[in-house]
């Protein structure tokens, strides 16, 4: 259908690429661009100019420059080449970002801070960094062919800071005013603050009073003023961007597990909704513009347009509000880096001389036959450790296995097929579509299903046998495989098997991947509102009930049995057990498999040096802890990843379906649904290949015994300043109520005790005292000590981590 398509363009798309836009100029203005937001990274990191000084700088461009800039364009532009139904499909397609995100947010986050963040996501993800990134881009593509496409830039941002943004500050108010707890403020007061907060706004005061300007002065700026507007308009091009690498410095290093998912929602919002569904909104209401060619191009600005990274201020919001600053912060730098390559594919691909139809269909084949090749090895490797390790016994697991095997065959039929296709055999050709699509569709599926199966096992009153959910996931793709067979119509010519079968077989497509986004998408929305649901419910309980660890030196009844906690209280994956520690506020959380293990307790007495036994209990423990090991969080992040490649394919799908001509967009989507569907082994062997117990912990604890065998030796005087320090510091000041607070005397064998405590003890404490302020710098910490040989492992075998593994303190 595609192949079709592509003929018919090949005569009107050469003249398109002349007249569109010129692309000579965009690599110079992205260079400038990012040029100087790169240096405003390295002056900000070398300190050459401080945090402190950096906001003076955002002050001046927020303030001065951009306001004035704003006047200025206001009092100059032309409302009669205004395309009104360009501005209002932009309008439409923020509105709708805006709300989806808010919704989503208020469904899925915790009530604890939930409209704070439903207001500052939504702004993050409709307000784009239009006058400092987004302009200079726009004049260097349509300066010479559409130069008033360049007005739109300011119509369009002020509407977003007038009428979006005062929504996300209510919000963010409404937080405040249920965090006070006494409810001092009423709701009048509240839209009074926010009203204010917008009037008081310098860029939306300065829009207003350059729309009046612009009818009491006839577009004209007064001489006695022109030069004093231009000077502070035109210092905010070079400012704004030197201030947005400034901002950039150390922001990244503030992510962690927690936020990586809300960036991975975010980020795919703003550089994959927002500019799909701009492109969309201009489709439908431009139906006046009647000359193809202009409506073509206003398309294309539209899906550019909603490319444009986040705005720099977003983050000036969020510290006004002191709330998700990282998330905000991350994501300005990650939306800006990753949109500069969409932008410049986006607009080589609308500038480029259209070629012969049959070559880039070629093309494509060949991206989709390379990335089996390396995707297929991926596979294999991450298969042979998912069965070495023996997961594959367990849930989730089970069906993580079996998207892998999915993943496979779809590798191997798209290997296939490249070689079948140049062939004039139709029966072989059947054959290997049969495969390819069953596996293609089941890899479709299975993230659904497997954001199904957390949900179930998280559920104790939901019982579905693992059976039935392995049966739907290969069962629904082969039956929807034959209904394509019996009842399409094959396409002659088209090599690309996403087409083989035609319009028959998108219908197909789509109904599989919105069926999946449908099931998975509701399942972890499920899953967190379970999460943090059963977070108030377990603190409750453990503020009540305080059941004592059976390896403890009191501990009474001869015989003991590990028994499973509440489930965990973050979305972390490990698992959480009932009587594990529980008497101090730094137990650590586990993950939820019953336990049981009987030991004989006789008197007994010190183990004084390194744990010798073959039985030690201890390590028995760490191995059960290992074992239970369900990887939660892994396939939560795999799922979201997944269903934001099913959110590409069903773009793809609606896109072809409802536009008889595609354009030439469509081929960067075309290409990019190629890499993710056939290179989604990549993702599984980054997430499940490299196994920490069976992989990484054997390989890093055989590193540490080589250098904890040349450093045994080692004097103190030896160790670097820092680690000597640090060691210094710990046991002269804290290590005495450390030892207090979390070391317990534990059996680790019939006859021997030992004090002990758990990693992710110490780097609760740790964080507690404030030695540290987030848990990375608290493994750095007590990676130091046990450099400095103030603590090591029970049996010497690994490095610190933040993990239930069992460490001593060195006499």
């Amino acid at each position: 259908m595609l192949f079709s398509h592509l003929r018919v363009f090949n005569d009107t798309l050469p003249y398109l690429a002349v007249v569109s836009m010129s692309i000579d100029r965009l690599f110079p203005a992205l260079l400038e661009c990012f040029g100087i937001i790169l240096c405003g990274y390295i002056a900000g990191r070398a300190n050459i100019i401080t945090s402190t000084q950096a906001k003076g700088l955002g002050s001046f461009v927020s303030k001065f420059a951009l306001p004035a800039l704003l006047f200025k364009n206001m009092v100059l532009l032309d409302f009669g080449n205004v395309i009104w139904p360009f501005l209002w499909s932009i309008l439409i397609a923020k509105v709708c970002v805006f709300f989806l995100v808010c919704i989503l947010t208020l469904i899925v986050a915790s009530p604890v801070s939930r409209y704070s963040k439903a207001g500052l996501f939504s702004i993050f993800a409709t307000q784009s960094n239009d006058f400092a990134l987004g302009y200079p881009i726009v004049e260097a593509l349509y300066q010479s062919t559409y130069p008033e496409y360049l007005q739109y830039i300011y119509l369009v941002a002020p509407v977003s800071l007038m009428f979006l943004n005062p929504i996300g500050f209510a919000l963010c108010e409404i937080q405040k005013w249920k965090d006070q707890g006494n409810h001092q403020q009423s709701k009048v007061v509240i839209v009074g603050v926010v009203v204010l907060q917008v009037i008081k706004n310098p860029i939306v005061f300065m829009v207003v009073i350059g729309i009046i300007a612009h009818f009491v002065l006839h577009q004209t700026i007064p001489v006695f003023m022109a030069q004093f507007v231009d000077g502070l308009a035109n210092s905010f091009g070079g400012a704004a961007l030197f201030y947005l690498g400034l901002s950039m410095v150390g922001q990244l290093g503030k992510l962690t597990k927690s936020t990586v998912v809300t960036l991975i929602l975010l980020t795919t919002a703003k550089l994959l909704l927002m500019p799909l569904i701009c492109k969309d909104m201009v489709d439908l209401l431009d139906k006046r513009n009647t000359s193809a060619l202009n409506h073509s191009s206003l398309s294309d600005y539209a899906f550019l347009y909603g490319v444009f990274p986040t705005a720099p201020s977003v983050a000036i919001y969020a510290v006004y509000y002191n709330a998700e600053l990282e998330v905000v912060t991350a994501g300005m730098v990650i939306s800006t880096f990753l949109s500069a390559p969409i932008m410049y594919v986006s607009a080589w691909l609308l500038t480029i001389r259209w070629t012969d139809p049959q070559r880039l269909m070629n093309s494509l084949q060949n991206v989709s036959f390379n990335i089996s090749i390396v995707s297929l090895v991926a596979l294999v490797w991450t298969i042979a450790v998912m069965f070495l390790s023996k997961k594959f016994k367990r849930l989730p697991h089970l069906f993580t296995v079996n998207l892998f095997f999915a993943q496979v065959l779809t590798c191997i039929g798209m290997i296939l097929w490249n070689f079948v296709v140049k062939e004039n055999n139709f029966i072989g050709q059947v054959l290997t579509f049969t495969l390819l699509c069953t596996s293609l569709y089941s890899t479709f599926i299975w993230p659904g299903l497997i954001a199904l199966s957390l949900v179930l096992l998280k559920s104790e009153d939901l019982k579905v046998s693992p059976g039935m959910l392995v049966i739907a996931g290969w069962g629904i793709p082969a039956l929807i495989t034959a209904v394509l067979l019996i009842c399409g119509e094959k396409m002659f010519g088209v090599i690309d098997a996403a087409f083989f079968y035609g319009r028959a077989q998108i219908i197909c497509t789509t109904f599989v991947v919105a069926f999946s986004i449908f099931l998975g998408g509701g399942s972890l929305v499920c899953l967190s509102r379970g999460s943090w649901a059963q977070n108030v419910q377990t603190e409750e309980v453990n503020s009540f009930d305080s059941p004592e660890d059976p390896l403890i030196e009191n501990e009474p009844e001869n015989q003991t049995v590990f028994e499973t906690d509440p489930p965990p209280r973050d979305q972390g994956d490990l698992v959480h057990f009932i009587v594990y520690e529980h008497q101090t506020e730094y137990s650590c959380n586990l993950s939820g498999l019953i336990i049981s293990l009987f030991v004989s307790l006789p008197p007994s007495g010190q183990c004084e040096s390194r744990c010798e036994s073959t039985d030690c209990l201890l390590v028995q423990v760490e191995e059960l802890q290992q074992v239970a090991d369900r990887q939660v969080a892994r396939h939560v992040l795999m799922c979201l990843l997944l269903t934001v490649s099913l959110l590409a394919n069903l773009s793809s799908c609606v896109w072809l379906l409802f536009n008889h001509n595609p354009g030439r967009l469509y081929l960067e989507l075309l290409f990019f649904c190629a890499v993710v569907n056939y290179g989604q082994g990549l993702l599984s062997f980054a997430l499940f290949g490299l196994d920490k117990h069976l992989i990484l912990l054997p390989f890093k604890k055989r590193l540490y015994s080589l250098w904890y065998g040349k450093q045994e030796e080692q004097p103190q005087s030896d160790l670097p300043e820092e680690i000597r320090m640090t060691c210094t510091q710990f046991t002269k000041y804290h290590k005495q109520q450390c030892f207090h607070d979390i070391v317990k005397k534990r059996r680790c064998g019939k006859k021997t005790m030992v004090d002990c405590f758990l990693g992710c003890e110490l780097v609760e404490w740790l964080l507690q005292v404030g030695l540290a302020q987030d848990r990375g710098e608290a493994v750095l910490y007590g990676t130091r000590l046990q450099e400095g040989g103030v603590l090591q492992h029970i049996k010497q075998e690994y490095s610190f981590q933040d993990s239930p593994l069992y460490y001593r303190f060195m006499a």
